[in-house]
């Protein structure tokens, strides 16, 4: 194991907290704290860490708000460390983007070995980045906000997830398909005139000059593009 792994630990509870920071230090892991989901997406945003631990009864935004937060821009694997033991809690969890989930009470060992097994099979990218700028916008994917300038753009749920999609594969093109079943769901694959609609709503609300795009590009007949410069 590498001494420079990073945990981040996401947990209210004082006790558990120190706890879960003692074993982990003693194991070599480097270990970030915090106590609440703002703190979780501030540092996350920061420091990039390998793994999350992640309680979901936190104060403030709950864990599963935290996972989307974070899933908006990063793969980091995240373990749920959870006293919920109902099945819906854990499905709910799951399906937000958790890799794993481990019920209260745990034993250490067993919380050890589920985070060595996180860390092997993780696909993190170094790269990512939180905070996305162009010249004339700027993406906070942890925040899932957009600012021109000083002013807040608000976007509605559906434009917010498909501007997205195209920044997590910024530089790369996105077929309709891959765009219309992320935003819309595989039932609607061939929707292809929703992309033309929301995508110039985003072209309104973002672009400089909404006929000519600098950023959200489209590839006639192919998909679209992200393109920060």
């Amino acid at each position: 194991m590498s001494s420079f792994e990073r945990v981040l630990v996401v947990e209210d509870e004082g006790p558990i907290r120190r706890a879960l920071e003692i074993n982990l230090v003693a194991r070599g892991y480097e270990v970030l704290l915090a106590p609440t989901g703002e703190d979780a997406l501030r540092l996350a945003a920061a420091s990039h860490p390998d793994v999350v631990l992640l309680d979901l009864g936190l104060p403030g935004i709950d864990g599963v708000e935290v996972i989307g937060g974070l899933r908006g821009w990063t793969n980091v694997p995240i373990i749920v460390v959870s006293a919920r033991d109902a099945e819906p809690e854990k499905v709910r969890a799951l399906d937000a983007g958790a890799d794993d989930y481990v019920t209260k009470p745990f034993g250490m060992d067993e919380l050890l070995a589920r985070l060595r097994a996180a860390l092997r099979r993780s696909t993190t990218d170094e790269g990512e980045e939180a905070v996305v700028s162009t010249e004339s916008f700027t993406i906070d994917l942890a925040d899932k906000r957009v600012t021109v300038g000083d002013e807040h753009v608000h976007l509605t749920p559906t434009e917010w997830r498909l501007l997205e999609v195209l920044v997590r594969n910024r530089g790369r093109l996105v077929s309709q398909k891959q765009l219309l079943q992320e935003v819309w769901g595989p039932a609607y694959h061939d929707e292809t005139n929703y992309l033309r609609v929301y995508v110039g709503n985003l072209r309104r609300k973002l672009e400089p000059v909404p006929s000519q795009p600098r950023h959200l590009r489209t590839e006639p007949g192919m998909g679209y593009r992200f393109v920060v410069d």
